[in-house]
Parts: C-alpha cells; sequence; structure tokens
C-alpha cells in the first residue's frame, strides 16, 4: 500500500465522516488455521431436569379456577297450581251450615224458639243415633271444606301451594278463590320492588377503603324457587347485592387512572357491571333484578380528609402547570415580536435575562 493510496482514504473517511464496520474473520486472515478445540458434551442429570420443569411450572401460573355457579334443584320450576272459583267454595260452606242445621233440628237438639222458626212444633226430636252423627258430621266437613279453602287472590301476588313439604303448585289468579285447605298456603308478592341498601364497607382496587349505598330493582320471577330454593329470597338477595359489590369495586380504581378504563365515578358503567353480576347470582333462585345502582360513594372518615388534601393538591398542581404554560408561550411571544420588529437587538445573554425578567413578572401577575 502506497502512502498516496493512505492519504486519500483517510482524507476520503474523514471527510465523509464515516465508518464501516469490518468483519471479524478478516481481522485474523493472516494468522494460521486456529486449533480446534474440542467441545465435550454437557452432562444433564434427571435431577437438574426435574428442578428446572418445576421453576418452569411454577412461573406459568395455570388458568384460575372456575367460578361456581348457584344452582338450586333443576326440577324446582314453577307450575300453576288447581284454584276454583269462591263462589263454589261458599255454596259449599253454605250447604254444610244448612245440613248441620238440620241435623240438629233431626235430633233435637236445637232450642225451642229454632224448632218454632222452623215450623216443627211440638217436635221433640229423634235423638243422637248413627244416622244422626253421620249427617251432622258430614254437613260439618262439609262446611268447613267450604269455608276454609277460600282465599283471596291479589293482582301482584301469589300463593305458593305445598303439601308434606312437596311443591303442589302456583296460583296466581286475583279475586276469590278456592283452594284446597289441605294445603299449606305461602303468599308471594310479584310485584316490582326497590330496596335500598344501608352503607356497606368495600375496598376499590387500591385499597383504599369506600361507604356505598346501593338502589335495586328487582321482583320474583320464579315463585317456587324464590319461596322454596333459598330460606329467605330477600336475604340472600342482600347478600349477593354486598358479594357482587365487593367484586366490582375492587377491580375498578376510585380516581381517574386509563381514559378507557370505567372509573368508579363512571356511575353508568359501573352500574352495568354491578347489574350483570348481581343477576347472574339471583337468577337460579328466580329473582330478576332490572337494575343496581350505586347512589352513593364516598370514603372512609379516616380516609376522607387525606384524600382530600391529594385532590386539593393535585388541582393546585394543574393550575400551576396551566399558568406555567401561559407564561412561557407569553414570553416567547413578546420576546418574538420584539426581536422581528427589530426594537431591541441581544446577545444571547441578554436574551435570557429578558426572558428570566419577562417570565418573572408574567408569572407573577398571573398567580396574583
Amino acid at each position: 500500500m502506497t502512502e498516496t493510496d493512505g492519504g486519500a482514504r483517510a482524507a476520503r473517511l474523514i471527510r465523509n465522516e464515516s465508518t464501516t464496520e469490518i468483519p471479524v474473520h478478516l481481522l485474523f486472515r493472516d494468522d494460521p488455521d486456529p486449533v480446534a478445540v474440542p467441545l465435550r458434551p454437557a452432562v444433564v442429570t434427571k435431577a437438574q431436569v426435574e428442578r428446572a420443569t418445576a421453576a418452569n411450572t411454577r412461573r406459568t401460573p395455570g388458568p384460575a379456577p372456575a367460578r361456581p355457579v348457584p344452582s338450586v334443584d333443576p326440577g324446582l320450576v314453577e307450575r300453576p297450581g288447581r284454584a276454583l272459583p269462591g263462589v263454589l267454595g261458599v255454596a259449599g260452606g253454605a250447604v254444610g251450615a244448612a245440613g248441620s242445621a238440620a241435623a240438629l233440628g233431626w235430633a233435637g237438639a236445637l232450642p225451642r224458639i229454632m224448632t218454632d222458626l222452623a215450623g216443627l212444633d211440638g217436635y221433640a226430636g229423634a235423638g243422637f243415633g248413627p244416622a244422626q252423627w253421620a249427617a251432622l258430621a258430614g254437613s260439618g266437613a262439609l262446611a268447613l271444606f267450604g269455608v276454609g279453602g277460600l282465599a283471596r287472590g291479589r293482582t301482584g301476588g301469589a300463593w305458593v301451594l305445598t303439601r308434606f313439604g312437596r311443591y303442589r303448585g302456583s296460583v296466581r289468579r286475583a279475586g276469590l278463590l278456592w283452594l284446597n285447605p289441605l294445603l299449606v298456603r305461602r303468599r308471594v308478592d310479584l310485584r316490582l320492588r326497590h330496596w335500598r341498601s344501608e352503607p356497606m364497607p368495600a375496598v376499590d382496587t387500591n385499597g383504599e377503603a369506600l361507604r356505598v349505598v346501593v338502589l335495586v330493582a328487582w321482583r320474583i320471577k320464579d315463585t317456587a324457587r324464590a319461596t322454596l330454593g333459598t330460606e329467605d329470597h330477600e336475604t340472600y338477595l342482600r347478600e349477593c347485592v354486598e358479594a357482587g359489590l365487593a367484586r366490582v369495586l375492587s377491580r375498578l380504581p376510585a380516581v381517574v387512572g386509563d381514559r378507557d378504563a370505567p372509573v368508579l365515578r363512571n356511575a353508568e358503567a359501573l352500574g352495568d357491571l354491578l347489574t350483570r353480576r348481581l343477576a347472574e347470582d339471583a337468577a337460579p333462585v328466580g329473582i330478576e333484578v332490572f337494575s343496581a345502582q350505586p347512589t352513593r360513594i364516598e370514603y372512609e372518615p379516616e380516609v376522607a380528609a387525606a384524600m382530600r388534601r391529594r385532590r386539593i393538591a393535585a388541582l393546585d398542581a394543574r393550575r400551576r402547570d396551566s399558568v406555567l404554560t401561559t407564561v412561557v408561550d407569553s414570553v416567547e411571544d413578546t420576546v418574538t415580536r420584539l426581536t422581528a420588529r427589530g426594537l431591541v437587538d441581544l446577545d444571547d445573554y441578554e436574551r435570557k435575562l429578558l426572558v428570566k425578567d419577562l417570565t418573572v413578572a408574567f408569572y407573577t401577575g398571573r398567580g396574583e
């Protein structure tokens, strides 16, 4: 290689201000071939493989187990119960009462005045024989059976009928009805109902203690499951509200984080999540939930003071940042106009002093 070539290459390298990567194998092209170094295969024991497999298993968590869904007896489904018009019960009771009176008069047990009114003057009666006792018992049973089965059905209500602990049907009819008096009746309210909870404790995703009041709109859809599938459907609903509130609020922050993520201040999103969760838990027991809306969310007293100070500090920092941005824009506009119009001719030092004085003046004025 000549000196001319070296100088030209150096000048070209300085002029272009760039370098070229040199392959590593070219650095040793004048050296003899390196001696190959034999490599011994690594020996891996069975214990090392088991430890590595266990470590990978611990680092890769498996899928979370599915949450069990509440369920009741699949055969427990509402079906219509037997009910007759109440007129039949009234007629049966009247006939039984009349038969009882006639049997007593036949036996001569009615007072004299009753026999006179019935036109049986001087009738002493045949006494209580087998026939009289049978007539009296049959008439009395008919009267009790007819009157004892009378029931009043209300609009927006139903009767759940059971016998010896077995479900025999539900009656949703209104008006005067006759139901089998040997069945046990339980009245159920089918109207749309609102339940406002007491302040319930909860925590958000950051662990801040909260107190929440929830308004739930619900009604009974399946009378059999609501009355026989749970010990008390109202208590079950309250427990479901408390559990669903704890699950939903623990997944959301109380303050704004990600703009796309729902927060506790977003009442519509929070209500939708809580309603969906509560409807899933209450549907298997025959309760239909229309809405579950938190009406009040506040911090616990011991947390409210600290959160109030934090909110005030955040608002103050935001205001200061806004004021500083406005001041910087004003200073930049002022210096640009002064320089563009030729009113001042400043070097770098004088420009810095001017920017500093204008910033202090504008910021003080904005702060006041």
